[in-house]
């Protein structure tokens, strides 16, 4: 079996970490969600592997390359143009995609699966299989039950006894929503499928080519699997999803480093005095990290690699990006400081440069310089005994 991985997307809802980091690249505790899908497809016996990119491109293809490292083979389908220099990204959705990469070289030629690139999941792929070569499916489509007031969010699909899909409604209103059983964006298919995807348009799967094969009577099915799926769709899932691993709450998820006490991991080469710094977990803590006498982290919280928590600084539930300096005078509660900047768990943020709060958060690597007024402040927090 072969199969096609879907990062093409924008990745809208979560802005502004999508920015300068594609989706699929978003690191759940370090490790880039994409990077877990490869290996259950590597683990379940999937070797060959073609990524759609188009919105950062590069920063895909770069990590990745051709999957010899991760123990599998891997190719990419650019969805774009190159326009006076600059690479400019034009995604063909996710049927369109499909059909550029068939087009190209007839890839598909046996059973594939499709993920999408934005969600860690713990599925045997081995049991849908069977299910979809029993029923003589065409395709079928991995579903989930979700709290009926999150329909919105999803693909909602609504089935027959013997799991025959009768009907297709792409993020409905609630009030519409024909079921709460929904389309997790995993996908198996027969290479037939493609035929009913127009060449060369922009063409989506929910929203377009799945209610065609309805229309059309295609042997079409859904299956339902009890397995984890961890969704990265928004900056509120990225948060409730980091919180919930920390937590414990996913259990086939293996957090990195080293559990030195209970609650606590870390890297390697950290520096930290643990009868000197309040660390309450669960907590995880990057390589080459320092953390400063008399500094508190309180968890769930995630501090990169190479950052600096400064003495007397305070990081409550928060998610801090590599190299990162986070100040004496900072209190940080229920943050993400990612790609300079600082976002809320709703997804509000700021940008923690044209903000001017070098004082409380700013680059590691940066050598330390200090304005007339940040140093007014530094000098009356030392008065005040918010600094030793």
């Amino acid at each position: 079996m072969k199969a096609m991985i879907l990062a093409a997307g924008k990745g809208t809802r979560v802005r502004p970490i999508t920015f300068s980091t594609p989706k699929p690249m978003i690191p759940l505790i370090r490790k880039p969600v994409m990077e877990s899908i490869i290996e259950l497809l590597r683990d379940h016996g999937v070797k060959e592997i073609v990524v759609n990119t188009s919105h950062l491109a590069p920063v895909i293809e770069e990590y990745f390359r051709d999957g010899d490292q991760f123990g599998v083979r891997m190719a990419y389908s650019f969805e774009g143009v190159m326009v006076d220099g600059e690479l400019q990204g034009k995604a063909l959705g996710s049927a369109g995609g499909m059909k550029k990469i068939q087009n190209f070289s007839g890839f598909f030629d046996e059973t594939f699966i499709v993920l999408c690139g934005d969600a860690w999941i713990d599925l045997d792929l081995q049991k849908v299989y069977e299910f979809h070569k029993a029923n003589g499916s065409q395709a079928t489509i991995v579903l989930k039950e979700v709290p009926r007031e999150e329909v919105y969010k999803y693909g909602v699909v609504k089935t027959d006894a013997d799991g025959r899909i009768l009907q297709f409604q792409e993020k409905p209103a609630v009030e519409v929503a024909v079921s709460n059983t929904i389309n997790t964006g995993i996908y198996m298919f027969e290479p037939s499928v493609l035929d009913h995807i127009p060449d060369g348009e922009e063409f989506d799967i929910g929203g377009q080519l799945f209610p065609r094969l309805v229309e059309a009577g295609v042997p079409f099915y859904g299956v339902s699997v009890p397995f984890q799926w961890v969704d990265i769709g928004s900056v509120p899932d990225l948060w409730d999803a980091t919180r919930l691993i920390l937590g414990g709450g996913v259990s086939g998820f293996k957090v990195p480093g080293k559990e030195v006490k209970p609650g606590i991991w870390t890297g390697i080469n950290v520096s930290i005095d643990w009868d000197k710094a309040d660390v309450q977990g669960p907590v995880y803590i990057g390589s080459s990290t320092s953390i400063g006498d008399g500094a508190k982290i309180i968890g769930p919280a995630v501090i990169g690699s190479n950052c600096a928590i400064e003495p007397k600084a305070i990081v409550n539930q928060c998610i801090i990006e590599d190299y990162t300096r986070v100040t004496g005078l900072a209190h940080l509660e229920q943050k993400i400081v990612f790609g300079n900047k600082c976002i809320s768990p709703s997804g509000e943020s700021f940008d923690i440069a044209e903000t001017d709060i070098g004082f409380v958060l700013d680059d590691a690597r940066k050598e330390l310089e200090m304005s007339e007024f940040h140093a007014l402040i530094f000098d009356f927090a030392k008065e005040v005994g918010e600094l030793d």
